[in-house]
């Protein structure tokens, strides 16, 4: 593992967005690693540590509806910026879902607060099985969003088309504009139009959009290879309606199959149900928190 260490600055221009309520951030918290530094968001506490991850493309502020309900709870929440996004360093050699797993490792072990669970977007799914697998003394459970976890045939022509609709000057609008239109398919969060504009301002940042490209063209084939390695709880939530996958509700029963876990469908939602439909998220997915959080620590 790559030497970190952690240390707290000030900076004048993070963003994060609560409700409807925009706020400047004067702090926040980095891991900081050879190649750069992690950002991510504390609440404290001494509860069971929780940490959310958002997917490729998006802003650690994705899961903004919902920390606050999980500190209430009694969890201690982590969100994080993954590599090239958000407060993140730009600039890695490597962007794979193995890459993000290592950055979460090295945070619980700087916390010295774990295991924790992992709650895992798209890519960062993919992250979480690939972190379940390799330092399972870290994890107490997964909660794994949209996964891509797995090699989805695509045709040659929807890969390529995807390449380029990412490449040059109109990358940065298609994605944004995809992804308001598209993701959240039922019910458009209240503040979406002051969160596009933060990802739009992130993305136009030097080589974050070359990041989020360069993560686009890796495979999941790392957690793949993983799937049967994983001894952790698991909770897989699917939006019925999710876009990013041919047949969503089947994707999830393949996967919470292979990962022996329990799977949540939620009708109409798309990609991102934690901002999409707060409530209906947390419903689905508090159970499984509040059996892991009466764990004993050492059996977790």
């Amino acid at each position: 593992m790559h030497q970190v260490d952690v240390s707290l600055i000030s900076v004048g221009n993070s963003l994060i967005i609560l409700g409807n309520v925009q706020r400047k951030m004067t702090e926040y918290q980095i891991l900081q690693h050879e190649e750069g530094q992690i950002a991510y968001d504390d609440t404290g506490g001494s509860g069971r540590l929780v940490v959310c991850l958002p997917g490729m493309g998006q802003l650690r502020s994705i899961y903004r509806f919902v920390v606050p309900k999980l500190k209430d709870e009694g969890f201690r929440v982590i969100i994080m910026d993954i590599r090239g996004m958000g407060d993140s360093s730009a600039h890695w050699n490597d962007y794979s879902e193995s890459a993000i797993a290592s950055d979460v490792a090295a945070l619980i072990g700087r916390l010295q607060s774990g295991p924790a669970v992992i709650l895992g977007n798209s890519i960062s799914s993919g992250a979480a099985v690939c972190l379940a697998s390799d330092h399972p003394e870290l994890v107490s459970g997964l909660v794994l969003i949209g996964p891509f976890v797995r090699q989805i045939p695509i045709s040659w022509w929807k890969a390529l088309t995807f390449r380029l609709a990412l490449a040059g000057p109109w990358g940065l609008g298609t994605w944004v504009n995809y992804q308001a239109q598209k993701l959240y398919p039922k019910s458009k969060p209240s503040d979406l139009s002051e969160y596009n504009n933060a990802l739009r301002k992130n993305l136009k940042e030097p080589g974050h959009m070359r990041a989020f490209r360069r993560m686009a063209s890796t495979d999941h084939r790392a957690s793949e290879s993983r799937l049967d390695q994983v001894h952790s709880p698991v909770l897989v939530v699917m939006g019925g309606a999710d876009p990013d996958f041919a047949r969503p509700e089947e994707e999830g029963k393949l996967v919470a199959k292979r990962l022996q876990g329990e799977l949540e469908v939620l009708p109409e939602l798309g990609h991102y149900p934690q901002a999409e439909q707060p409530e209906a998220f947390l419903s689905s997915v508090n159970k499984f928190l509040q059996g892991i959080q009466q764990w004993p620590l050492e059996l977790a």
